[in-house]
């Protein structure tokens, strides 16, 4: 199956860009410019059409560009060596409300859908500076890069996920009012069961993640460091605060845990255990990374993680996804950097950023098409071809 690129991107008052209509080509797409000049914001668009939300802020409304009610994106995917189609196309608009927010509306070929609908339209493989934490950061960072690969895997789970997050809320408000002696404990059962059933599916379908992407994830590092491959498998754990005991099925376990920690939530006002909590570990040899690798050996498993995501999403449908790269190259060694060109090299197309076109490596400025972003006129950006 033909893999779809992203043939055309128009841009109206999304952060620095007020207005934007450019047509890409297959092939990697080079973006380089200044700090600050809009090179990020670009990619930004990109994933908020991919995943419906944007990568750097859970707060909508900055998205807007300042002075702005009104953001909206649109793409337009198709073959590359097929006529534009103008019905292949993705909207996202963006209403600025109050405290940061705003209402979202999101359209496939003018027809209204939700967010999860849009991986089947646009995939993508983000890679950007905040992920060189994933193996020593916050486990959140970890959680987000786990439920962002099984969004665009199963639509299902984006469901259990935002169904969830709903219940979490519910009962983490009804918990301090129990706290305050406004409520009682009775009326958590609710929301309890709804937190055990939602809670049980996401937990579920991070496992049948994890046990899809460890055969990609041993590969993609043995080949990238196949010296440090042979010291230990690299493998992504799971680890949960609701561990199964004596046979439990997830969902027992995860009951098990709120009956215990029942009189401590009440204390604290919010819910201790359940996805929300859990986190995932890199190990190489059952050794955590973060306690013992160094630097750069944490930067080959974050680029194995990567490329272990491309490869489980084109095993999908045969269709590679789009890949995003924002200024990594300069953390990576002359290796990695060598490594990650013949990777991007083979897909039908990659958008990388850059601050100078120096930092990409000579063998992949000779296939890319370059663009430089650059202030305009009146001070937004511009995106132009060459330079």
């Amino acid at each position: 199956m033909d893999a779809p690129i992203l043939r055309g991107l128009s841009i109206r008052d999304l952060r620095g860009y007020a207005s934007l209509d450019v047509v890409f080509e297959a092939g990697p797409q080079l973006v380089h410019g200044p700090n600050a000049a809009g090179k990020t914001s670009l990619l930004e668009a990109i994933v908020l059409l991919a995943w419906g939300r944007s990568h750097r802020t859970g707060a909508e409304g900055e998205l807007v560009r300042w002075g702005c009610e009104l953001a909206r994106v649109e793409a337009r995917v198709g073959r590359a060596d097929a006529a534009p189609d103008p019905r292949d196309a993705i909207e996202v608009a963006l209403v600025r409300t109050g405290s940061g927010g705003a209402r979202k509306r999101i359209r496939v070929n003018g027809v209204a859908r939700r967010a999860g609908s849009l991986a089947s339209t646009l995939r993508t493989v983000m890679f950007a500076p905040e992920d060189m934490l994933l193996v020593s950061g916050s486990p959140s960072l970890r959680r987000e890069a786990i439920d962002a690969l099984a969004g665009q895997r199963s639509m299902g789970y984006l469901r259990d996920l935002a169904t969830y997050g709903r219940a979490l809320q519910q009962r983490n408000g009804l918990l301090r009012l129990i706290r305050e002696e406004q409520a009682e404990r009775a009326e958590l059962r609710f929301w309890d069961a709804q937190l055990l059933e939602a809670g049980t599916a996401v937990r579920e379908e991070r496992h049948r993640l994890l046990a899809a992407l460890a055969e990609p994830l041993a590969v993609a590092h043995a080949e990238i460091a196949p010296d440090e491959a042979a010291s230990g498998r690299l493998e992504v754990v799971y680890t949960t605060n609701a561990p199964q005991q004596g046979g439990e099925s997830v969902r027992d376990a995860l009951a098990r845990r709120l009956a215990e920690t029942a009189d401590k939530e009440v204390w604290n006002g919010t819910t201790l255990v359940g996805p929300h909590r859990d986190d995932v570990t890199f190990e190489m040899g059952a050794r955590p990374l973060a306690s013992f690798a160094s630097r750069g050996q944490q930067r080959t498993a974050i680029l194995a993680f990567k490329l272990a995501e491309l490869d489980l999403l084109t095993a999908l449908d045969g269709r590679p996804p789009l890949l995003l790269l924002d200024d990594v190259f300069s953390e990576l060694d002359p290796e990695r950097r060598a490594h990650l060109v013949r990777r991007i090299a083979a897909l039908p197309q990659a958008f990388v950023t850059t601050t100078t076109l120096g930092d990409i490596d000579p063998a992949l400025r000779s296939i890319g098409t370059a663009w430089a972003v650059a202030p305009s006129g009146d001070g937004t950006a511009a995106l132009v071809r060459g330079g």
